[in-house]
């Protein structure tokens, strides 16, 4: 059984890095309100379209050498970035829920959290219509596929970007500036759809750990720069895929460890 949940993860891991390219393109122009299907992909720099042999995942970054085959322009890493992180999701889900419809929800929670992350990384923005539209198939794989009781993730939905509205407005009245955009409430609402209230509580956690460290890396190596914010879309969906997997286990060691003591 293994061996064959080994060969799903893999083949999920391939069929990532052709969605992981998809997702670079709906990430960007669903911001840019264009159309995600016409016009063919194309060079930023010098306008040319794009063939086949310049649209394979990781591949064709690494054969042109991170440059344009036309122009030579520079190739923002982002893409094959975005191609090989979706590739290593796809199979880590495939392996920890294995073949059972829990891998629908599983595909799809992933999907939503990085074509957002390649969205706020790109331009700052967590686009509606991707949150929304994972709102509303979190909504209706909840009402079929719950291990929870619907209402903990019902409830998880408000507590979710509730949480982070208060922290936004708490900002806004402390600090006097934007602490918290309202795409990355609504991300954390959708999260909450998926996780439950135990889960979004700990992405929480770990998304704010995740971008204090980097936060703190950045104030280090670029101290002399003014600050320019760090779109937090990122490590929130970081902190909800870690969850997702592995939070259970670490918050029963952490009650366990407060029971000992």
């Amino acid at each position: 059984m293994e061996s064959l949940t080994l060969l799903y993860a893999i083949t999920a891991a391939l069929f990532g890095l052709v969605f992981g390219s998809f997702f670079n393109v709906v990430g960007i122009r669903v911001v840019k309100k264009e159309s995600i299907a016409y016009p063919p992909s194309r060079c930023v720099h010098c306008d040319h379209e794009l063939k086949p042999l310049d649209l394979i995942p990781v591949l064709s970054y690494l054969g042109l050498r991170g440059a344009c085959r036309y122009c030579r322009a520079k190739i923002s890493p982002i893409y094959p970035i975005g191609e090989f992180v979706t590739s290593a999701a796809f199979a880590v889900t495939t392996w920890q829920i294995g073949p059972s419809f829990d891998l629908i929800v599983g595909l799809i929670f992933v999907s939503i959290l990085m074509i957002c992350s390649i969205a706020d990384i790109m331009y700052r923005i967590i686009p509606d219509v991707v949150v929304f539209s994972g709102m509303i198939a979190a909504l209706l794989l909840r009402i079929w596929i719950h291990p929870l009781p619907f209402w903990n993730y019902f409830a998880a939905f408000f507590i979710g970007g509730g949480l982070l509205y208060l922290i936004a407005l708490a900002s806004i009245l402390v600090l006097k500036k934007e602490g918290m955009g309202g795409g990355d409430i609504k991300l954390f609402a959708f999260i909450g759809l998926i996780a439950g209230i135990k889960l979004t509580l700990f992405t929480l956690f770990a998304a704010s750990l995740l971008g204090t460290i980097y936060g703190l890396v950045q104030m280090l190596v670029k101290s002399s720069r003014e600050d320019q914010g760090i779109p937090f879309g990122p490590f929130i969906a970081a902190g909800a895929f870690f969850s997702y997997f592995w939070g259970e286990p670490l918050i029963t060691w952490y009650l366990s460890l407060l029971h000992y003591n």
